[in-house]
C-alpha cells in the first residue's frame, strides 16, 4: 500500500466533493418521494373513478335487464352476489340518468366513415399477381435489355 501523504487543502476538497456528493443525493431522494406519492395519489384517484364506474355500470345493466342478477351474472361471467353487491350503492336515480345518457347516445346517428365494402374485406381470394417493374440501371437503361 502507497503511503503518499495528501496535503490538507486536498482532503477538504475530498471531503467537500463527498458532502455535495450526499446532499445531491438527499436532493434527489426527496424529489423521488415527492413524485412517488403525487403519483400515488393520482393513481388512487383513477381507481376510485374506476371503481364508480364499474359499480354504475353493475347498477345499469341490473335495472336493463329487469333486476335479474343472474341473468346478467351469466352474460358477463361474474357471481351474482358480487354484481349485486356492487350496484347496491348506486341510487335509483343515478342509474336512471345514466340510462337515460346511454339511450340519447344509442338514438344519435352514426358517423359515415370510409370502410371498406364487405365484400373486399371478406374476399378469400389471393390479389392477382403483378408483374414486377422492369430493373433499371443507374444510367436509365433497362437491366433486363440484352
Amino acid at each position: 500500500m502507497s503511503t503518499t501523504s495528501v496535503s490538507a487543502a486536498e482532503l477538504r476538497r475530498r471531503v467537500r466533493a463527498v458532502e455535495a456528493l450526499q446532499a445531491k443525493t438527499r436532493e434527489l431522494a426527496a424529489a423521488n418521494v415527492l413524485a412517488t406519492r403525487e403519483a400515488a395519489v393520482k393513481a388512487a384517484r383513477a381507481k376510485d373513478k374506476a371503481d364508480i364506474a364499474a359499480r354504475e355500470a353493475a347498477a345499469v345493466a341490473l335495472r336493463l335487464f329487469d333486476n335479474d342478477a343472474e341473468l346478467v351474472a351469466d352474460l358477463l361471467g361474474v357471481p351474482a352476489e358480487e354484481l349485486e353487491r356492487e350496484a347496491k350503492p348506486v341510487t335509483a336515480a343515478r342509474a336512471k340518468a345514466i340510462i337515460e345518457s346511454l339511450r340519447a347516445r344509442a338514438e344519435r346517428p352514426r358517423s359515415n366513415r370510409a370502410r371498406k365494402p364487405r365484400a373486399e374485406a371478406s374476399d378469400p381470394s389471393p390479389p392477382a399477381s403483378r408483374t414486377p417493374a422492369p430493373a433499371v440501371t443507374p444510367d436509365g437503361s433497362r437491366a433486363d435489355a440484352g
